[in-house]
């Protein structure tokens, strides 16, 4: 009794198939499908079945009948042997290749160009340094000089690459010594600016003060020069005899009780 051959796991898929078996199921057109979902170069013609979700050669690119080349649905060598349904089914090719290619490239310029979904998150600033440990900046040449001569002993100590030692000075070093260099030809020209503007501040300190004092006399004066006889009378400070009227009162005030009427 011969023995059976039947094949219990997945076979290789061949890229080219001599069968002439055909899919009873109707032709499965290109253009149903996404321009991602199939290539049509001659060379490695396939596209995606849409039964099992893999990629399948096409046989025949150039013949007059193009159909689908027998595969297995699971991983040829490891999974077992099920037969696609999808096999040896017709393709029907109905879109030039160029207008494939043509909405390929679209397609992919316009993926490139959507912006990435992903967050990018910008690194965090470094904590600025604590006030207290905060150098200021030296104003004068002999400051510059003093935080140069500092920073050249804690320098050369250190075990740090690229120390200051010779002639080679590291990046603080040439700082200090640009600035002090800098502070020194300038500071003819900032000391005559600081004395110009010392100058300008006194002078509108004593301007403003000359101005303060005419408008204090000014108004005393004519707060004196604007008193009346009547003010200065009451202001006055005398003892009004019995029997009498007070200046303030006018000529025509009388002096009896008035009987109004008949």
């Amino acid at each position: 009794m011969p023995v059976s051959t039947v094949e219990s796991t997945a076979r290789y898929r061949r890229s080219r198939t001599r069968s002439r078996n055909i899919n009873a199921r109707p032709a499965l057109a290109i253009s149903t499908l996404k321009p991602h979902q199939y290539d049509l170069h001659p060379s490695c013609a396939s596209l995606i079945c849409p039964d099992c979700k893999t990629w399948v050669p096409i046989t025949g690119i150039n013949a007059k009948k193009q159909k689908l080349v027998p595969h297995d649905t699971g991983v040829a060598g490891t999974d077992a042997a099920a037969r696609c349904q999808g096999s040896n089914r017709l393709v029907s090719i109905d879109i030039l290749v160029k207008v494939w290619q043509r909405r390929l490239e679209d397609g992919s310029a316009e993926t490139a160009g959507r912006r990435s979904a992903r967050q990018h998150y910008k690194p965090l600033p470094a904590p600025a340094k604590p006030v207290t440990k905060m150098t200021p900046e030296p104003e004068t040449a002999d400051d510059a000089l003093i935080a140069y001569r500092k920073h050249l002993k804690k320098c050369r100590s250190s075990s740090l690459a690229g120390r200051c030692g010779g002639k080679h000075r590291c990046p603080d070093g040439t700082r200090l010594a640009a600035l002090y260099d800098q502070l020194k030809r300038t500071q003819p020209v900032r000391n005559r600016a600081a004395h110009v503007d010392t100058l300008r501040a006194r002078h509108r300190s004593s301007t403003a003060w000359a101005k303060q004092s005419a408008a204090t006399v000014s108004a005393a004066k004519t707060a004196k020069r604007s008193g009346t006889t009547v003010e200065e009378a009451n202001n006055t400070c005398k003892r009004r005899r019995t029997n009498t009227i007070s200046d303030n009162r006018g000529p025509a005030v009388p002096l009896q009780p008035l009987r109004i009427g008949a």
